[in-house]
């Protein structure tokens, strides 16, 4: 292989938390750690100090600890991490209460403020005063219909401070994909807008969220959160709707009392994506979500207090919660809320230069989007600012890493990551200790035992195959809600290997320690039994000008499985046969024959969840005739009519 893209400085490695953390850890246990793959091996052997040291380096603030770090540390599921600790997350969310940024936001170009620390810490003060007198407690639920603004984040650090469990949607959801996703957690208290804007328009939520209230026996107040803090809507239609400002009317700052919970209380319930059937309700702990963020923000991303932390995110995806938990370290949120492309392609960039952002995180579609305009962020901003450039959502292709450092920035650390809803978090992701190859997610997370296994179960490297985790780790969920044996749970994650956490990515793990990934498992092509990797089919077909995007599948036929791509195109392109040839003739000369398509259709639009995933299984379905049960999952369910009775697939 060439030259790696990027490498760090001895200076800029050796003063990274990570090292910092290694050389703690040197001081004060006494080990032998020459560099990070030492320090890797170190939190994989010896978990339970690695995962003690991360509580010590990072401050993580407890009523107690306890003394017992790990009870059946060789089951999963059913390891207890620190069983006698008792907890708050809002409270290590809390802890800074001065005048800097706690948080920015943008909604596009129409609404911008900012709130202070000091000011977080009142007004979560005030409105947990107020969700207290209403009776929210321990064990409840509090749910959030909100776009991605400041307010979001009060919310829920008022809820989870009272030992409430808290759990969100983006407003663009419609009736009943809220109602699939609610409906199954009987939330006490709604939060919600009365609109956003996306791509210049403003949309109204008014009516959607009086029928959502209304399919939700279980709520008691709707509390509303005007997107323009200086507007008071009428919100006569919503039932039992409260502005938020008469709801906590009575109550002034004052310090926040905090429930001590423990160690795997439920602090957040997310959801599948749901394309297959009603979305999963994913319950996650408050334990391992100040865990699991620490290793992966402070270590791997580098997050340091007073930098400004920035992820193209909604509500509604697990994004949002692990950039909210960057304020137990002292950062500034960057808040956007919107299309990244309005008004202009520029506004994400314009954003980062104007509010200084230190971590700019996006996903893996955004920059292959980029790519296609020829956008050139390297010539029309600065950027000084932005140490780091966090990918995710999808793989990011190769080129897509050219992109990054001849077009956006040549001196950033491109933190590929890839994990998921599944455990709040990643496997692997960046080390800024390490240099960048191309195409390679750069390590393994610490204290994740992440290894690739081949069908017959034995782990490989440079070879292709399933993403397993072999060891426990602190987020592992406390299972599906409404999965009372546990039966779901096991099947979807221990099926494949008693014992150990199969994930349903397919991959290799690289001679440098790093990490390829080349999509989903379960959406894996099977074409005269030799399996394939969708994104490797992606790489080469979107490297075509005249692919905008696409979408494959395996098709069943004639006792085996066929590959099918479907493809958008550039406008004033069409798919002729001339055209089809060169796709299948791209994928033939840089892959193999077996990746070649059968079959090349054009679409109009391909459909995706609303964090921005394109839904091989869905169209996978449809084309086969399979009903499509939860089509609210998808941000563009009328694109899988595009796929419905193709003529062209039945020859």
């Amino acid at each position: 292989m060439s030259d790696p893209l990027w490498k760090p400085t001895p200076e800029a490695a050796a003063a990274a938390n990570i090292s910092r953390f290694r050389e703690h850890l040197v001081e004060t246990s006494g080990v032998a750690l020459a560099d990070t793959d030492d320090l890797w091996r170190y939190s994989i052997d010896h978990m339970e100090d690695f995962w003690t040291a991360v509580i010590d380096y990072a401050g993580i603030a407890a009523e107690t600890w306890g003394e017992r770090v790990l009870i059946d540390g060789d089951k999963m599921p059913g390891a207890q991490w620190f069983p006698d600790a008792r907890l708050n997350f809002a409270q290590n969310l809390l802890r800074r209460r001065d005048d800097a940024d706690a948080m920015v936001f943008w909604g596009e170009d129409k609404v911008r403020r900012r709130m202070s620390f000091a000011a977080l810490h009142e007004q979560v003060s005030v409105l947990a005063q107020a969700l207290a007198a209403a009776g929210v407690g321990v064990g409840d639920r509090v749910a959030g219909v909100l776009p991605n603004m400041p307010e979001a984040v009060v919310a829920m650090l008022a809820a989870t401070s009272l030992g409430a469990t808290w759990s969100s949607c983006s407003p663009d959801f419609g009736v009943q994909g809220v109602l699939d996703r609610f409906g199954q957690i009987d939330p006490k208290i709604v939060f919600a807008a009365d609109g956003y804007w996306y791509n210049g328009k403003y949309h109204d939520t008014r009516a959607k969220l009086a029928d959502i209230i209304a399919g939700l026996n279980s709520v008691e107040h709707t509390i509303i959160t005007p997107y323009d803090a200086d507007t008071r809507p009428n919100m006569a239609g919503v039932p039992k709707a409260v502005f938020v400002g008469d709801f906590t009317a009575a109550y002034s700052p004052r310090e926040i009392t905090y429930a001590a919970l423990p160690f795997d209380h439920p602090l957040y319930i997310l959801f599948s994506s749901g394309t297959t059937g009603v979305p999963k309700c994913i319950v996650h702990h408050v334990g391992g979500a100040l865990l699991k963020h620490a290793t992966e923000q402070l270590f791997h991303s580098d997050v340091r207090r007073d930098d400004r932390v920035f992820f193209f995110t909604t509500c509604g995806w697990m994004m949002w919660n692990w950039l909210v938990t960057n304020l137990a370290w002292g950062a500034t949120l960057l808040l956007y809320d919107g299309a990244p492309t309005a008004p202009s392609s520029e506004v994400l960039f314009d954003y980062a230069d104007t509010e200084r952002a230190t971590l700019f995180g996006t996903s893996a579609k955004f920059i292959d989007a980029l790519n296609k305009l020829g956008a050139e962020p390297v010539r029309t901003h600065d950027l000084s600012t932005v140490r780091v450039l966090c990918s995710t959502g999808s793989p990011l292709v190769p080129e897509g890493f050219d992109y990054v450092y001849e077009k956006i920035r040549p001196t950033v650390q491109l933190v590929s990551m890839s994990g998921g809803t599944d455990i709040m978090g990643c496997f692997c992701a960046g080390d800024p200790t390490k240099p960048v190859w191309r195409g390679e997610i750069q390590a393994r997370c610490l204290g994740m035992a992440v290894d690739v296994f081949n069908d017959d179960g034995q782990s490989v490297v440079d070879e292709k195959g399933e993403l397993v985790c072999t060891r426990s780790f602190p987020t592992v969920p406390l299972g599906f809600l409404g999965d009372t044996d546990g039966s779901r749970f096991h099947e979807a994650y221990f099926a494949a290997f008693p014992n150990i956490w199969t994930h349903g990515d397919y991959c290799r793990l690289t001679k440098y320690g790093g990490m390829v990934i080349y999509g989903r498992s379960d959406a894996t092509l099977n074409p005269g039994g030799v399996r394939i990797g969708t994104a490797e089919i992606y790489r080469q077909v979107e490297k075509m000008p005249e692919v905008k995007e696409s979408i494959v599948v395996g098709q069943e036929w004639d006792n085996d499985t066929r590959v099918v791509l479907f493809v958008t195109l550039a406008d004033g392109v069409a798919l002729d046969d001339a055209l089809i040839k060169r796709i299948q003739g791209q994928v033939r000369a840089n892959c193999t024959p077996r990746h070649v398509p059968s079959k090349v259709l054009q679409v109009a639009d391909i459909p995706r969840t609303k964090s921005g995933k394109i839904t091989e299984l869905a169209v996978r379905d449809i084309i086969h005739g399979r009903p499509i049960k939860n089509q609210e999952a998808l941000a563009n369910p009328e694109a899988l009519e595009l796929f419905a009775d193709r003529a062209e697939l039945r020859t």
